[in-house]
């Protein structure tokens, strides 16, 4: 009797677990049509509104919008290039489209259950909630199109393009090679391309961007910017914090920065317009112009050099420009107070001028061995700027 009494009670606990466990499906309505010289099937469905949206299809394009409905409606559009209904059909079975909501999160997932056919396209589109707090989704190759939804995105595709826009909550994109683009976002975004170009419009947060080769541009943002490209160019056009921008090869070019700056490029060119703090700038063999820093630390393999230092009223610290093949030209605004020291090794031909009585010019050796020196204090002196070129000229310039 007792284990008649046990058998029972693991029989009834059988039953009832999995009704504790599980998700709540929806039901999910169904249609076949000819489509062009093919077939397509519509699959669409409703979720409740919930807090979290999770989405995992093996391929295709996945779009996500926000607006004012209550719950999450989809549509999942799958076509297919034959010209049998019947063999459609067929195939159409294959792909299994499974919605439910599991606590606080609503699921979509998308699975080929055998081979995907060649001749093939998916597209999953969804509606949802602007307020919703997350947005997740990964596809194996598809394109990804995200709006308008005041939550967290965090998107990711074997290698389609991304793009982000009218997000609240910050994002984080991953391409396996696709490009990324990104409109307004607020809270700080992550955006990683195997080789794609990157370009960010408004950014209210910081922006981590990495691409294996692509360009990467950045129009705005409000907290800093970290940049990396193994070859492309780089364009941060506005930007309120510290900027670090790296390229292989490429050029770079900064526009109106509200902090420091960290730059380096292999081979490329280097501007940079305005700076609110320090700029550290190397170039394996460019040109570099830095225009209204207060400071700077400047070296390429064998380009030329134009620096513009002005008082920007932040934290001043020593300066030094330095090229092995190229001149270098220092523009000083009238309130800026240094100490000064510069040199020219391979002076023959070459020559140190200035518009500034306070540094003295002078030269040693005989026309094969000469070199050139110049040494003075502007404003009282300050902050040390050492500048040095192996063959080229040096020019102090008052700054207008």
């Amino acid at each position: 009797m007792k284990r008649k009494l046990q058998i029972g009670v693991v029989s009834i606990l059988a039953v009832l677990a999995p009704l504790t466990i599980l998700p709540q499906s929806v039901a999910q309505e169904t249609r076949v049509s000819a489509e062009g010289g093919g077939w397509g099937q519509e699959i669409t469905g409703t979720l409740a509104a919930v807090k979290n949206l999770r989405i995992k299809v093996d391929s295709g394009a996945v779009i996500v919008h926000g607006g004012q409905q209550q719950g999450i409606n989809y549509v999942v559009h799958t076509r297919l290039h034959t010209s049998s209904e019947q063999e459609a059909r067929h195939q159409f079975d294959q792909y299994k489209v499974t919605a439910y909501v599991k606590g606080d999160t609503a699921w979509i997932e998308g699975n080929w259950q055998g081979k995907q056919p060649r001749h093939c396209s998916e597209e999953l589109s969804v509606m949802v909630p602007r307020e919703i707090a997350l947005v997740k989704l990964e596809t194996d190759g598809g394109s990804v199109d995200t709006t308008g939804v005041s939550g967290r995105v965090e998107a990711e595709t074997g290698g389609g393009s991304i793009h982000l826009d009218d997000v609240g909550g910050g994002a984080n994109a991953e391409t396996g090679g696709g490009s990324i683009d990104v409109g307004n976002v607020s809270g700080e975004i992550g955006l990683h391309t195997g080789g794609g170009s990157i370009e960010v419009h408004q950014a209210n947060g910081k922006v981590v961007a990495e691409t294996g080769g692509g360009s990467v541009e950045i129009q705005s943002c409000m907290q800093g910017a970290n940049v990396e490209t193994g070859g492309g160019s780089i364009a941060v056009r506005h930007c309120s914090g510290k900027v670090k921008a790296s390229t292989g090869g490429g050029s770079i070019e900064l526009g109106d920065i509200g902090g420091p700056a960290e730059i380096d490029t292999g081979g490329g060119s280097i501007r940079v317009n305005s700076a609110q703090g320090h700029v550290h700038a190397e170039t394996g063999g460019g040109g570099i112009e830095l225009y209204g820093v207060p400071s700077a630390q400047v070296e390429t393999g064998a380009g030329g050099i134009v620096v513009k230092l002005v008082n920007t009223g932040g934290e001043r610290r020593d300066s030094q420009l330095e090229t092995s093949a190229g001149d270098i030209t220092v523009y000083i605004a009238a309130d800026v107070a240094l100490n000064v020291r510069a040199s020219v090794d391979l002076a023959s031909g070459h020559r140190i001028t200035s518009e500034f009585p306070d540094i003295q010019v002078r030269s040693e050796g005989d026309w094969a061995s000469k070199t050139i020196s110049a040494e003075g204090k502007l404003n009282g002196g300050g902050p040390m700027l050492k500048v040095h070129t192996t063959t080229g000229d040096i020019n102090f310039k008052r700054a207008k």
